[in-house]
């Protein structure tokens, strides 16, 4: 309904008799009602924030007019407080002088116009109006000034400036207290922002005050509301007669989960037997939209979620624990109702048949990663000998899997195996250990499993022609890989790639080139960050990293919403309930779906990110003045970045580069000494010493020891 409805109010701003009204003029106009006062004032906002309309000095709305010089976009600010502006469509972000920037803060929609004559490479620009406000509430450390007021030191370092706070609005904050703060008023070129402190959430030093710091400036939502738990508390507990009703009865087939030990939301089984030389393979996935129903507050609540967001001491869940870990989880022994992808797959790993239906299933045993590895690698007699009635599956799994990843590496499919970190923490939330957070034969294996359903499904839903969420991955920036195969050159590999694009194959050639040298991780995480990012769309344009046209979500609906979205239109479609106005249904909100869900992951995966940042910071505190040997895995004009094996990263600044004048060389990405041509290169193996860490900013300062303490550390 949004669209049709800023269609409405688009055309009548349009329209020739149109005056120029306030919201209440607009409201009675439109004759909306007093309960859908704040759906209008959300469509108007967004609008604006779109550009397609404008506000007059009196608070009136109105047609947006845009000259050629006149551009919409995101702006990105930065701590020196200059910034940038995103613009959908073109290629190069602008430039903002810190003089150009008027009052705009970090993801405000802003309105600026093209500055000429400049003399810098990038274009730059001035805002000259801003459209929206994305942030609302800032997270920070309170510093009382005196009795009549404070200030608020924004975590957030792209906030340049710190928060005017009078005594009357500080909720008795003292100094050192992590608060969330208001903005009142967002300052202009001369003048501070204002806020007021809506919450205190301890001090600086407390545990959990940190990770909760990062929670709440992310604006990631917590607790559930009082009808989202009642409605959560009325499911039932046991699958109903009822329930079961119509589906396929697939509970005596012999089907396991394989999860982490720690994993409480099971949403997926697998099964597998063989007909000749054909393998029966069974992906049943929990059906969550038979609890969550279109539109209910349960619904609005993981639409607005988005995902299950991971963090390193907590995971803050998409559906309230009642669902997730109970009825919704594939739990061993119970009746669950499930959405089976049921594939029969040729030896070529073709999928050559496929159903997709409604089931009823009972999972036989809950398996961990640990336990297949024991069973298929180590050969362990005590899990042998537990698990006996289910070895021979595993054993055609492990046969099943391995032709599936050989074809999709013949046909392209990157393969990023490195390991990521796991940060283990103690009873207080310190961490004490981070260590490689590997994988083995048995998360390959539901990995490629899960892989080929999701292929499946929505190659299916893309011929059926039907609205529908797929998974789509653009080609990589060519500057990017430009880059990439700059700093790969220093340890003697190639890649070839036109001006325009490059082919998967050729990135998974280097990647199999790399495998088990010492460079394997650093040249596998900047390849990945040469990729751009993954992102749902109702448009089937293909998935660059997996080199496959058709790719879609549909094995997490527990922790994801746009699975849970496509269940329900697979559900209506078997049901023969996918009539006309079904199809225009979703044509209509799928667009917004996939935009927020989009927007949704990014914002848990940063979260994620700051989370281990942090952690990681922490732990090298204790660790100061030690010697470490890492590799330099980026270089900036300000300092030379080092990874760690542990994959900690620090920074030697520039200025603390010893022995010369160094300077960023654009055309090398190297660092140069200016006298003694001395070079600091991407990928280059170096001792540092870890110099200081700051939790705030979440950085570590890296140093270059000295020759005698080289020698005494040797000695060590």
């Amino acid at each position: 309904m949004t669209d049709k409805r800023k269609k409405v109010i688009l055309d009548l701003i349009s329209s020739d008799f149109y005056v120029p009204m306030k919201e209440k003029e607009l409201a009675v106009m439109l004759q909306v009602s007093k309960a859908d006062r704040g759906e209008l004032n959300r469509l108007l906002n967004e609008l604006l924030a779109e550009g397609k309309l404008s506000l007059t000095k009196k608070g009136k709305f109105i047609k947006a007019k845009h000259s050629d010089k006149e551009l919409i976009g995101t702006f990105i600010s930065h701590p020196k407080g200059f910034g940038f502006v995103e613009i959908e469509g073109r290629e190069e972000d602008l430039y903002i002088p810190e003089n150009c920037v008027h009052g705009a803060f970090h993801k405000d929609t802003v309105k600026v116009s093209l500055l000429s004559g400049q003399g810098g490479k990038r274009q730059e620009a001035q805002v000259i109006e801003v459209v929206a406000r994305s942030m609302k509430q800032i997270v920070g450390i309170y510093d009382k000034s005196n009795k009549n007021f404070g200030f608020v030191i924004p975590d957030n370092t792209k906030i340049s400036s710190d928060i005017f706070v009078p005594a009357e609005r500080s909720k008795g904050a003292v100094s050192g207290h992590k608060v969330v703060c208001e903005i009142t008023d967002y300052g202009k070129d001369n003048r501070k922002p204002e806020g007021k402190i809506t919450e205190i959430l301890g001090h600086v030093n407390d545990p959990g005050v940190d990770i909760m710091s990062i929670v709440r400036g992310y604006e990631l939502p917590v607790e559930f509301s009082e009808k989202v738990m009642r409605q959560a508390e009325n499911v039932s507990n046991e699958v109903s007669e009822a329930d079961m009703a119509g589906r396929r009865d697939l509970r005596d087939v012999q089907m396991v989960t394989i999860d982490g030990e720690d994993a409480k939301d099971l949403d997926d089984a697998v099964s597998l037997t063989k007909d000749g030389e054909y393998f029966l393979l069974g992906v049943h996935i929990a059906d969550v939209t038979n609890y969550v129903q279109e539109n209910s507050a349960l619904d609005w609540e993981a639409k607005n979620r988005g995902t299950s967001v991971y963090l390193v001491d907590r995971v803050i869940p998409m559906l309230p624990h009642k669902l997730s870990n109970g009825i919704c989880s594939l739990n061993a022994g119970e009746n669950r109702l499930a959405l089976s992808c049921l594939m029969t797959i040729d030896k070529k790993g073709e999928v050559i048949s496929h159903d997709i239906t409604e089931s009823v299933i009972k999972v036989d045993r809950r398996m961990s990663y640990t336990s297949v590895k024991k069973i298929l690698e180590d050969k362990d007699e005590a899990d042998l000998e537990e698990y006996k009635e289910l070895v021979p599956m595993f054993e055609q799994m492990k046969e099943l899997a391995a032709i599936l990843r050989e074809k999709r590496k013949k046909r392209g499919s990157i393969d990023f195996d490195f390991p990521e970190s796991k940060i283990i923490l103690d009873k207080q939330g310190h961490p004490i250990e981070i260590k490689p957070y590997e994988r083995n034969v048995a998360t390959k294996i539901i990995e490629d499993f899960m892989l080929i359903a999701n292929e499946t499904v929505a190659q299916h839903f893309f011929w059926m022609e039907l609205p529908f969420v797929y998974r789509t991955h653009d080609n990589p920036d060519p500057e990017k890989i430009a880059k990439l195969s700059t700093f790969i050159r220093n340890f003697g590999y190639s890649i070839k790639s036109s001006q325009e694009e490059i082919h998967p194959k050729e990135l998974q050639k280097l990647l199999a080139k790399i495998e088990d040298t010492p460079e394997e991780t650093l040249i596998s995480r900047l390849t990945l960050r040469s990729m751009k990012q993954a992102k749902y769309t109702i448009d089937c344009s293909g998935h660059f990293g997996l080199a496959c046209q058709y790719y879609c979500h549909f094995t997490s609906p527990i922790r994801r919403y746009p699975d849970l979205q496509i269940h329900r239109i697979i559900k209506e479609h078997l049901r023969g309930k996918l009539n006309e106005k079904r199809i225009d249904h979703y044509k209509e909100i799928l667009p917004e779906i996939t935009k927020h869900s989009s927007e949704m992951e990014r914002r848990a995966d940063e979260a994620e990110r700051e989370t281990d940042k942090l952690k990681k910071v922490e732990f090298m505190q204790e660790h100061i003045g030690e010697i470490f040997e890492g590799v330099i895995s980026s270089i900036t004009a300000w300092g030379v970045y080092v990874e760690l094996p542990n994959t900690v990263e620090g920074m030697i600044h520039v200025s603390a580069l010893p022995g010369d004048y160094f300077y960023y060389d654009e055309e090398t990405y190297e660092m140069v000494g200016q006298a003694t041509n001395i070079r600091y290169k991407l990928g280059q193996t170096i001792k540092i010493k870890v110099n200081a860490t700051d939790k705030i900013s979440r950085t570590i300062d890296f140093v270059i020891p000295l020759d005698w303490e080289l020698e005494e550390n040797e000695e060590l």
